[in-house]
């Protein structure tokens, strides 16, 4: 029998220690940008937005946990939807968005992401079932019908799309999270796969390996949708560590896990190819709303990323809890990429 403890060994996560995030990203002073408060129905968390500009308007969804924030209870998933003129200020929809169950063994939907292609609106989700997670692909008009174009095979999640075709192929980025292939550790990896009509997916590669993050120990994955530039595709991406000194860190008896925003460019004819990562964090969990009082704390999310007049305007989850803003200037963000 194959002896797997060095394989094992190396799997096993190592602590990171203090981390902080860099000096070209600005949180803007209104975080955060939305919270329960804001909700005109049942809500405890809101967290995890997709975020996109259709018309001059700004569009966002949104996880919505509901429940009660005081009494640190939660009753289910929905998700809203919000517009803004200004992206800071949002004003919400009177009610959860009508997006219906879409497989028998539905369980809930959640972490929305917004791409527009072509003039389309498409969103990616989560859905957890009794047989795994699937990821998701809907197009809509106007948010309040939804067709169903694909849902993946567990487990995978948080794939964003490419807001363009890549070589003729619409292109998507993944964290697919096979358990058993890695000896039962959580470890997992970022991926990109392609598709000729968003349906059906191939051409699988892995993109970048926990291994490629200094600041992560167990996993990375997709945050915001990808982001052209002159220089190459910018992709805002979570990295995950954890460190079992840290103890109880919000609801739950324990949470150990640090979740912090990376930055990297990707070719711009080929995907595939990673032209510079960050070797330190984008944007790590420092403020008050990020580090304490939710529900899992030292948590930054990032989920969308819109670029307007060389600024880049990143939202995200912060704490598993609220809605945050930072932003960025894109040349500073490419030479972070670029410098190591």
């Amino acid at each position: 029998m194959m002896d797997f403890s060095g394989i094992r060994k190396f799997f096993e996560p190592k602590p990171i220690g203090a981390l902080r995030s860099q000096e070209v990203v600005r949180r803007h002073p209104s975080n955060p940008i939305l919270t329960y408060k804001d909700i005109p129905y049942s809500s405890a968390l809101v967290f995890n937005p997709g975020v996109c500009k259709v018309k001059d308007r700004y569009v966002m969804v949104f996880r919505n946990d509901f429940g009660s924030f005081q009494e640190k209870t939660l009753e289910g998933t929905n998700l809203g939807l919000a517009y803004s003129t200004d992206g800071v200020s949002w004003n919400v929809e009177p009610a959860p968005l009508d997006f219906p169950p879409v497989v028998d063994d539905f369980l809930r939907v959640y972490d929305p992401r917004l791409s527009v292609i072509d003039g389309k609106i498409y969103m990616t989700f989560a859905i957890d079932t009794w047989h795994g997670i699937r990821a998701g692909i809907a197009t809509t008009e106007d948010f309040e019908g939804f067709e169903i174009l694909h849902l993946s095979t567990p487990d995978n999640r948080n794939i964003v799309l490419f807001p363009e075709k890549v070589k003729g192929l619409y292109a998507r980025l993944e964290r697919p999270f096979p358990v058993y292939g890695r000896l039962g550790l959580e470890r997992f990896d970022m991926w990109i796969s392609f598709s000729p009509d968003l349906r059906y997916w191939g051409d699988s590669q892995l993109l970048l390996g926990v291994e490629d993050v200094p600041f992560a120990n167990i996993k990375i994955g997709p945050g915001a949708p990808p982001v052209k530039t002159d220089k190459g595709w910018l992709v805002i991406f979570h990295a995950v560590d954890i460190d079992p000194s840290r103890g109880k860190n919000g609801w739950e008896e324990t949470w150990t896990k640090r979740y912090t925003a990376g930055v990297m460019l990707l070719d711009l004819k080929d995907p595939t190819k990673v032209l510079g990562v960050c070797k330190e964090p984008l944007i790590v969990p420092e403020e008050t709303y990020e580090i304490s009082n939710g529900f899992r704390n030292n948590v930054v999310f990032p989920t969308a990323a819109l670029l307007e007049d060389g600024e880049l305007k990143i939202y995200y989850g912060a704490a598993d809890t609220v809605i945050c803003l930072a932003t960025a200037k894109v040349e500073d963000l490419i030479s972070l990429c670029l410098r190591s």
